[in-house]
């Protein structure tokens, strides 16, 4: 239980199984977003909340300058005059009460720079000079942020303007407002907010976790059924075709299974047809050499003619059984996946016209005529052994299964890339039915006729395997009671695998 749970461990860590790929990337989609989400929104609190506070504190400090220029407060501040005195007070009032009520600082800076009221009560009769201090003495009204400090610092121009001085659009800067007021409340709620978009983004990962593990699941299922299905197949416990058709994918990966599935059946039944030919080739000239030894062992007194005969007929059918083991083994090595191929630079014509010298023997038997034509000279890259078995097999069928006073021409000819070899004849031809058979082993068109004329039934077989591993290919066109004809092509320089 261990094992396969960290097999499953390992596999999720390495994301090499497709359960793991979707729920990662299930997991990502849901994620992010939702990190991005909390993290959207506590920022944009953030900023929107600044700007809130101090829009608000910019207006009321507005007033409040208004209010100490309207009473002199920046001429008279240390007048012992009653009434100044008065509204002096009322205005330290306002200043002391804005500063209670946003926890700050406010300072009152008059234009030599010096600072006239300080609500801290610590810096009353300094200079301050400051870039922010000279840009509002400018006109220009700053504010900045310390979110690490908790703070927030804000100038506001103390302007006194007179009728004149609004005609004609220019004001004068008699003070500055410097003041400091506390974000706590900011960063208590953003402390607040983060907690519980927290909460919710761990709740969210939760649901979205629960519906990776699902979805991977549902999805991977029929990927799942597929496997089962095969394994079944492999263990031997069916050998029929299965159908998942949830998705396209799985169609696909089913169909190219069943194809493959029918193919090892077709496999398994040339195997076993395979066998039971071999058996019976081979069996058949052993019955017959029986056959001929009991009819002399019963005999007593046989003639020497007769032993002569028998004996005669015996060694036939001893040559007959090496014929159909020697074509065997041929075949054999032929489907060997790393058969050797001992490639020579070889004349096709002078290899054309050895070959049909040995078997124009065969056909004056038959009264067969072999015609040879050599469009051009032609030089290919072969092995010598397996172009001769294919020549040799294709003109001698051609001859064996020919008529009286028949013909079969062979003729060579070459383009730039291939050359090829073509075997025609006036013979018995092919049935329709039977012309995609006749590779097949021990494959007979007419077995009653092909027993007359011999052979193993492996030539065809043996040919186009010789082809094949020279990378070309065999067709055959026929028509039965005409003839027959036969054409190879192959490369001219070989292409090795």
């Amino acid at each position: 239980m261990n094992g396969k749970f960290l097999k499953k461990l390992k596999e999720l860590l390495l994301l090499k199984s497709l359960k793991a790929r979707i729920f990662v990337i299930i997991l990502a989609v849901g994620i992010v977003p939702s990190v991005l989400m909390r993290y959207g929104i506590v920022e944009n609190y953030e900023e929107r909340a600044v700007e809130n506070r101090i829009s608000t504190v910019q207006n009321q400090l507005m007033i409040v300058a208004n209010h100490l220029v309207s009473n002199n407060y920046l001429t008279n501040y240390r007048s012992e005059d009653q009434s100044y005195r008065t509204s002096r007070e009322v205005i330290n009032a306002e200043l002391e009460m804005l500063s209670n009520l946003y926890e700050g600082r406010v300072m009152i800076i008059n234009g030599n720079f010096e600072i006239i009221k300080d609500t801290y009560g610590i810096s009353e009769g300094k200079t301050i000079i400051s870039e922010e201090v000279i840009k509002c003495f400018q006109g220009e009204t700053t504010s900045h942020y310390d979110s690490e400090n908790g703070y927030i610092e804000l100038t506001t121009p103390i302007v006194d303007s007179t009728a004149e001085q609004e005609k004609s659009g220019s004001t004068a800067v008699k003070g500055v407002m410097l003041t400091s007021i506390s974000s706590e409340s900011i960063s208590s709620t953003m402390a607040t907010l983060n907690r519980k978009a927290v909460i919710l983004e761990a709740l969210m990962i939760m649901g979205i976790v629960a519906l990776a593990i699902i979805l991977s699941a549902v999805l991977t299922r029929p990927f799942n059924r597929v496997t089962e299905a095969i394994n079944e197949v492999k263990e031997g416990f069916s050998d029929e075709s299965i159908s998942v058709s949830d998705y396209v994918e799985t169609a696909h990966i089913v169909d190219a299974f069943n194809q493959l599935l029918k193919r090892m059946k077709a496999l398994d039944d040339s195997r076993q047809e395979f066998v039971a030919n071999v058996s019976h080739e081979l069996k058949t000239p052993m019955t017959s050499i029986k056959v001929l030894a009991d009819s002399l062992l019963v005999q007593e007194n046989a003639p020497a003619e007769l032993y002569r005969e028998f004996m005669g007929d015996i060694v036939s059918e001893i040559d007959r059984e090496n014929q159909i083991i020697t074509d065997l083994l041929t075949l054999v090595k032929m489907d060997k996946k790393v058969q050797d191929m001992n490639i020579v630079s070889l004349d096709i014509n002078e290899l054309t016209e050895l070959i049909l010298k040995r078997l124009r023997p065969i056909a004056r038997k038959k009264d067969v005529e072999v015609v040879f034509e050599s469009v051009r000279p032609v030089v290919a890259e072969v092995d010598e052994v397996k172009m001769t078995l294919i020549m040799t097999n294709l003109v001698e069928n051609a001859i064996k299964y020919n008529k009286e006073h028949g013909w079969v021409k062979v003729v060579v000819d070459a383009d730039h890339q291939f050359f090829t070899f073509e075997v025609s004849d006036s013979g018995l031809g092919i049935p329709e039915e039977s012309l995609a058979h006749i590779y097949e082993r021990f494959y007979r068109v007419d077995k009653s006729h092909s027993r007359e004329i011999g052979g193993t039934g492996l030539g065809l077989a043996i040919t186009k395997s010789a082809v094949l591993m020279h990378r070309g290919s065999i067709t055959v066109t026929s028509t039965e009671g005409e003839g027959s004809c036969f054409l190879v092509k192959i490369p001219l320089t070989y292409i090795a695998q």
